[in-house]
């Protein structure tokens, strides 16, 4: 019997300055799960979607992470049922306040949204489901 092909799957390699600070607070803020941890590389998810984080390499200088170069072109977005609670953990655990959770009326209805920036530079926008659902 032939296997079906595995459908596609988008996710995301955050680069970091320190591997294992940032899976420790992935998981405190954000509640992630630690899929893999290789020693600079490691796989983790929230609520089954995985993200991957990797150290910098300094023999690799076409990547460096947020913090180091002083601007980010990304911006991650992560969809929860609670973003309110989600955004409040996150800062709690020492983010950086971007745009507070507001309604923002869209062709679907309403979709709740904010966003903050972690402690390595990475921009995160957080919201509720509703645009998976359009």
């Amino acid at each position: 019997m032939t296997e079906s092909p595995s459908p596609p799957v988008i996710s995301v390699m955050l680069i970091v300055a320190d591997a294992e600070a940032a899976v420790a607070w992935y998981k405190t803020a954000l509640g992630a799960t630690e899929l893999w941890n290789l020693g600079g590389v490691a796989g983790l998810e929230i609520g089954g979607a995985p993200f991957f984080l990797h150290e910098v390499n300094p023999q690799n200088p076409t990547e460096t992470s947020p913090d180091r170069a002083g601007v980010t072109s990304c911006r991650v977005e992560v969809f929860v049922d609670g973003p309110d609670q989600f955004l409040a953990r996150a800062i709690a655990a020492g983010a950086i306040a971007g745009a507070a959770i507001e309604d923002h009326r869209v062709p679907w209805g309403t979709h709740r949204q904010g966003g903050f920036t972690d402690p390595f530079g990475h921009r995160w926008s957080v919201g509720d489901p509703s645009p998976l659902r359009s």
